[in-house]
């Protein structure tokens, strides 16, 4: 029995070996698998760096971004010709300065400016023009004479290839107001005369004591103060051969300034405002307040229309003086006593508004360039007419003032004219000579003649005004 179990116990050990040795290999725990490492985010790519504008060439003065101009100065129309045309000849002393004003223009750019003008200029450009012929820009003294142009359509709008943005930065508006003739701005200001000044005898003024008016009612209390002194406070004028009684034509456009609105002096110079009108009168009444009154005019009134307006100043150099104010444009020293000295014998101050709500206008008389033929190098030259380095000639020799805002008193070598640009950068309007750009039948014919009757006491108001009417063109 025992040798059966043993026998027995010998099968299992065999089959349990039997099943192990036949049994898989234990599988092992498969090892922990690493995390793939972290994927690092792409470098941040670099904005390319902003391109620079190219650097604008540079020149001895400003100019518009992005213009004629501008290419001018990269030499691109270097050999070209641009030709003016005005009222003076090369030789003269102005075109002298015209020459010295453009000499920057032509070195910066290699651009020729060939100036043709004569003193047969108003006859002969519009034979020019009509036959097509006509010069790239002209030089018009009177901004009259090229309206008839802007309405036959031989002018370019200035609007056409300079901004707004430059040209507001360079003018007044009201320059721009006197260039725009029928919605068309038909060229830029480049330099003027200022005529609402008052000259005194400096040194003699000084000794008796008397303020600078700086309004009208204080203006016509120093009349009376002069006269309670004893002495005339005006020097007055008007004969001027067949040019008689333009200086009462000054006058009335000053009132006009000083007691309506721009808007009715432009009416009036157009012919849409009468001269019978109440504004007009006015205007005249203020100045005869003045003039007629014995007690405040050398002479008397009786004495004005004899008196030849480049001899009215001469007596406020008198020793003492015979009357203390005149009222001129700045060309008015050319006749004052040979010697005489700005500053020193004589000075000026600015012609006093009347009513306040129009402000501190200016009486102006200037030149006005205007283009005739669109080409790249005649628009560059435009674009430099609109700095006051172009009438640089002017600035330094004296004889004008430059028409744009950007002239500071810097620029002008002459201190007469220095002083006169401070007074101008005060001025809140400006118009030009209205008799200037009224037909001429009227501002150089009638308004003359019946303004000369007025003074006179040939004529009473209102028969002037009637008859200044009658001529108006129909």
């Amino acid at each position: 029995m025992k040798k059966m179990i043993w026998r027995f116990m010998g099968l299992l050990l065999v089959a349990a070996m039997f099943l192990a040795a036949c049994a898989p290999a234990p599988t092992e725990a498969p090892a922990a698998t690493e995390a793939p490492p972290a994927t690092e985010a792409p470098a941040a790519t670099e904005a390319p760096a902003p391109t620079e504008a190219p650097a604008m060439p540079e020149a001895p003065f400003p100019y518009p971004a992005g213009g004629a101009l501008e290419e001018a100065l990269k030499g691109t129309y270097a050999g070209t010709t641009v030709t003016v045309d005005g009222a003076f000849e090369g030789n003269d002393p102005d075109g002298v300065k015209m020459d010295r004003s453009v000499a920057a223009f032509v070195e910066a750019t290699g651009i020729d400016v060939n100036y043709i003008g004569n003193k047969e200029f108003e006859a002969t450009i519009s034979v020019r023009v009509d036959a097509g012929d006509a010069p790239d820009i002209v030089d018009f003294p009177q901004p009259g004479k090229a309206a008839q142009f802007v309405s036959s359509g031989n002018v370019v709008d200035v609007t056409s290839f300079l901004s707004e943005e430059w040209l507001s930065q360079q003018y007044n508006q009201s320059w721009r107001d006197m260039a725009t003739v029928e919605g068309v701005e038909a060229g830029v200001f480049h330099r003027f005369n200022g005529k609402s000044l008052v000259w005194y005898p400096k040194l003699a003024w000084e000794a008796a004591g008397y303020a600078i008016p700086e309004t009208w009612d204080e203006l016509m209390a120093l009349n009376q103060l002069i006269a309670d002194d004893g002495d005339t406070a005006w020097c007055i004028g008007i004969e001027s051969g067949a040019a008689t009684g333009w200086t009462a034509t000054d006058w009335t456009e000053e009132m006009m300034l000083r007691t309506t609105s721009l808007e009715n002096y432009d009416a009036w110079v157009a012919g849409t405002l009468p001269f019978d009108s109440p504004e007009v009168k006015k205007s005249i009444e203020t100045w005869s307040e003045l003039w007629f009154n014995d007690a405040y005019v050398n002479g008397g009134r009786s004495s004005i229309v004899s008196t030849f307006f480049g001899d009215a100043p001469g007596p406020m150099f008198d020793d003492p003086p015979k009357c203390w104010m005149h009222k001129q444009g700045n060309f008015i020293t050319g006749f004052f006593p040979e010697g005489k000295v700005a500053d020193v014998d004589y000075s000026f101050f600015y012609f006093p508004p009347v009513d306040p709500a129009y402000g501190k206008p200016f009486l102006v008389a200037g030149d006005v360039m205007v283009m005739f033929n669109d080409r790249p190098e005649v628009r560059a030259l435009m674009e430099y007419f609109t700095v006051p380095e172009s009438a640089l000639g002017w600035l330094e020799g004296g004889g004008a003032l430059a028409a744009h805002q950007t002239a500071s008193p810097d620029m002008y070598g002459v201190d007469l004219e220095r002083g006169i640009a401070e007074l101008v950068q005060e001025a809140t309007s400006f118009r030009f000579d209205g008799s200037d750009l009224m037909p001429g039948e009227v501002g150089a014919g009638s308004f003359w003649e019946h303004m000369t009757s007025y003074v006179a006491g040939s004529e009473n108001l209102d028969t002037a005004m009637k008859a200044i009417d009658a001529t108006w063109p129909k």
